[in-house]
């Protein structure tokens, strides 16, 4: 039969129509899909209350860190995307572990039996892997034509995942980690309130703001010193998969600005695998001890040897520094040493008492209660819990009391000059500034961009 008039016309309309592959139009959806993020990261005029800007950099560090992944070349506003991911074959059925859960019930919610179950973990890597399943992991079950088990997918994480497949001899394992993209963002925010308001202000994730704190935590009293006005710049990793982000990786460099007097750290990692954040020069940002024991605590009562007591009502030295915080604030050890006390020490209430070496010592009072495996004789690594805040002995409401002695001197803690860690050894300090050049370069670039910005 000849085609009429108007079928002519549409297969002409059709032939006119341009066709992509089909790689090209996943791509251009990723591309869309990927949109909204661009909106969440960059700052609303409705965050008034801190001044910050964030970017997504390109920053290559193969040439000079080899602990550094290479970043993908991209504009500084956007984020590299991969490749989009293969489209799961239909006849894998997941089932999301929950609380409750074990191989059986998920084999049975399957609808296989334990039989079934017993000749996949006949496999011992199976056997081994499967022995310990967490609630929000993966398994996925492929079933062949007659609707029997193919093959387990067991997946741990989004980058890892063992599959389990049937065989003549029984169930073959295999294990496949996937890399993420590796990309580096920059955060920059002056401080109106507390760090932690102007870190969030700043898109950043509280574990991230925490990290910072600590980088710094041993010459800023984020309890004590901060103040209007300060700010703060970090260099840092991204970690993307598939065009959507994972987690945050290192701060590979970073500067914190605290009533005009500017601190850098950057990241270093030894030949060992070791890092650790050192200041340009090569000296360590790490001291023997933590400025605070009390994360983002507020100073109720200063060292004063004669303070009159809120309890007894009488003059009575207060030989430390005490940090107002809730019941059940988690308590560090400021520095490594041995738990020389762990109990009920009279008005102290439950207190730990840690001896640092031979010259310095510290305490830590009116606990609500003591951390796992701290007690007296145990040893404790700086920055390790050791006990939560609470009200016990002598208080009037739930706060550390926190004391300081130098060669059994009492020393105030806020003020004491801390000793410092080793420093970069010369013999290793090519290494480092190979290493480090980059990063900071990469840091003091963005802070210009920034400065011009707000100038506009």
């Amino acid at each position: 039969m000849e085609p009429t008039e108007k079928q002519r016309k549409n297969n002409k309309a059709q032939e006119a129509s341009p066709r992509f592959p089909k790689g090209h139009l996943i791509t251009a959806g990723a591309l869309c899909a990927l949109l909204p993020l661009l909106f969440v990261v960059i700052p609303t005029e409705d965050a008034a209350a801190t001044r910050h800007t964030t970017y997504e950099l390109p920053l290559d560090l193969s040439e000079t860190s080899p602990a550094a992944p290479e970043a993908p070349d991209s504009d500084p506003a956007t984020v590299a995307i991969a490749e989009p991911a293969p489209v799961p074959e239909r006849n894998w059925h997941e089932f999301t572990i929950k609380n409750g859960d074990n191989l059986s019930l998920l084999f049975q919610r399957a609808g296989l039996s334990d039989r079934d179950m017993y000749e996949v973990i006949a496999n011992k890597d199976a056997k081994d892997s499967l022995r310990r399943i967490y609630p929000g992991q993966t398994l996925a079950f492929k079933m062949d034509a007659d609707g029997k088990l193919a093959a387990l997918r067991y997946d741990t994480s989004k980058l890892s995942h063992q599959i389990f497949t049937k065989t003549d001899a029984g169930f073959d394992a295999q294990q496949i980690d996937r890399t993420p993209d590796i990309i580096t963002a920059f955060r920059h925010a002056e401080i109106n309130s507390s760090l932690f308001l102007a870190g969030q202000q700043a898109g950043m994730e509280p574990a991230l703001i925490m990290e910072l704190a600590n980088i710094f935590g041993w010459d800023v009293d984020f309890a004590l010193d901060i103040r209007e006005g300060d700010s703060f710049s970090l260099v840092y990793e991204e970690r993307f998969l598939d065009g959507e982000k994972l987690d945050n990786g290192n701060i590979l460099a970073a500067e914190f600005v605290n009533q005009g007097k500017k601190f850098r750290a950057v990241r270093y990692e030894n030949e060992a695998g070791i890092a650790h954040y050192f200041t340009p020069t090569g000296d360590s940002m790490r001291k023997e001890f933590l400025r605070t024991p009390v994360d983002f605590a507020r100073i109720s009562s200063h060292f004063n040897l004669r303070r009159k007591h809120p309890v007894l009502h009488s003059i009575r030295a207060h030989k430390g520094t005490d940090y107002a915080a809730s019941t059940g604030t988690p308590i560090r050890a400021t520095g490594d040493g041995k738990v020389i006390h762990a109990g009920r020490k009279g008005g102290y209430g439950n207190t730990v008492i840690i001896q640092h070496g031979q010259t310095y010592r510290t305490l830590y009072a009116h606990m609500s209660k003591y951390a796992r495996g701290v007690k007296t004789g145990s040893r404790v690594k700086q920055g390790q819990i050791i006990g939560y805040v609470g009200s016990t002995g002598l208080a009037t409401g739930p706060h550390l009391h926190y004391e300081f002695y130098v060669n059994g001197a009492v020393r105030n803690p806020v003020t004491v000059p801390l000793p410092k860690a080793n420093a970069i050894a010369k013999s290793e300090m090519n290494r480092f500034l190979a290493q480090t050049t980059t990063a900071l370069a990469a840091l003091e670039n963005y802070q210009k961009t920034t400065q011009l910005a707000l100038a506009d």
